[in-house]
């Protein structure tokens, strides 16, 4: 069979798509892939082939939520860099026998563009951000194309919304993004220390900056929590980082706020202490009790593990209130937001003390549960794409 071709538009879309590329491989089909935003650093992790040469750009593909944005993009020559991106599929085509396009309308375009047989997961929109699906011109009339010879959706609502506005079937099949996390254990109820995780993000400088907002607030985390809990237990403080967010970065926007970077990967402000770590998410994830959370897919991980997300809105390009606001339609009652760090900082205290009470955090972890089942639903999405990708190639083959 020919190779599969991985087309995405994002961080979070590149996550997914080399998750279901690392399963077409144990599969025996080949892969290869062609991220339209940054580097595609999720593929070349798992050691994934990325066509051309790839590039980032300061909005991380995030223009179009703002003016200054758009304008950003323009400059830096992102729009001719995405068509010379899709203009190499094209020539390239011949070497494929499928496309699964993964992310939004410009994954869809991609695909449509290439002139292969194409699948899409189609993850970047919901229903639950308005009850119904406004797809974005010309997004519906491309998934009605006979060239797209799948459509999954990123939940059972949308799926169920997508078949009846497009008068074809559309799937869901999970998120691969969960299995990044679910692979890892997740310790019992009231085991070791309760841990609160901060996730600044993937951007650079964003991150940076969502790193410092953080660090405001937990300055006013009321002054019993670093005392013990019940049982004995103290509250851990942990940050995972992006690789990109250096330690003199770090160590520069910390001190104004009263934290000393002490070691390699401890910042200390009184008797607060927060641990830094880079590249340990998947691992980090399943132990926390709370994400303070300024990133997209971390977010969605967060709620499909039954684990509530705090948000902390910046600046953006990404994390702005608007797109805060967006996700907790998304993703409903298992996100909250304070108006500002002294009451997020009050409200990471309630969470965190419900969910160590012996009656409220069963009911909580319970609710949570239901929320994440119906928002992102089980792990095991990249292997049931994957399994969906080769029964579209023996199609093809016949």
């Amino acid at each position: 069979m020919k190779p599969v071709l991985l087309l995405s538009n994002g961080h979070g879309e590149d996550l997914s798509g080399a998750l279901v590329a690392s399963q077409l491989i144990q599969m025996g089909i080949a892969v290869e892939a062609l991220p339209l935003v940054g580097h595609g650093a999720s593929y070349r992790q798992l050691g994934i082939p990325v066509l051309g040469r790839t590039r980032n750009c300061s909005t991380g593909g995030l223009g179009y939520t703002s003016l200054a944005g758009r304008i950003a993009e323009l400059l830096e020559g992102q729009m001719l860099y995405v068509l010379s991106r899709l203009l190499l599929l094209r020539r390239r085509r011949r070497h494929y026998g499928l496309v699964l396009a993964v992310g939004d309308l410009l994954a869809v375009l991609g695909g449509w563009f290439s002139g292969l047989p194409t699948a899409v997961y189609l993850v970047a929109y919901s229903s639950h951000y308005e009850g119904r699906l406004r797809l974005p011109w010309p997004c519906g009339w491309l998934l009605g194309r006979p060239g797209i010879r799948a459509i999954w959706s990123r939940d059972e609502l949308s799926a169920a919304d997508l078949s009846g506005q497009l008068g074809r079937s559309a799937s869901f099949l999970g998120n691969p993004f969960l299995d990044a996390v679910s692979s890892h254990e997740t310790p019992p109820a009231g085991a070791g220390d309760p841990e609160l995780l901060l996730v600044p993000g993937s951007r650079l400088p964003e991150a940076a900056r969502n790193l410092a907002l953080m660090l405001e607030l937990l300055a006013q985390l009321p002054g019993k929590l670093p005392v013990e809990w019940p049982g004995g237990r103290r509250l851990r403080l942990r940050a995972a980082l992006v690789p990109g967010l250096e330690r003199a970065c770090i160590a520069q926007l910390a001190a104004p706020l009263g934290w000393k970077l002490e070691g390699e990967d401890r910042l200390v402000r009184g008797p607060l202490e927060l641990e830094l770590s880079w590249g340990g998410f998947g691992q980090l994830l399943p132990r926390a009790q709370l994400v303070l959370c300024s990133a997209g897919t971390a977010a969605e991980q967060a709620v499909g593990l039954a684990i509530p997300v705090l948000q902390l809105p910046g600046q953006g390009p990404q994390f702005t209130p608007g797109f805060a606001e967006a996700q907790r339609r998304l993703l409903g009652a298992g996100v909250f937001c304070a108006p500002d760090p002294a009451s997020a900082a009050e409200l990471a205290y309630q969470l965190l003390e419900q969910q160590l009470d012996p009656i409220r955090g069963p009911a909580l972890r319970q609710q949570l549960a239901t929320i994440g089942q119906e928002r992102i639903g089980r792990p095991g999405g990249s292997q049931a794409m994957a399994g969906a990708i080769m029964n579209l190639l023996a199609a093809s083959a016949r």
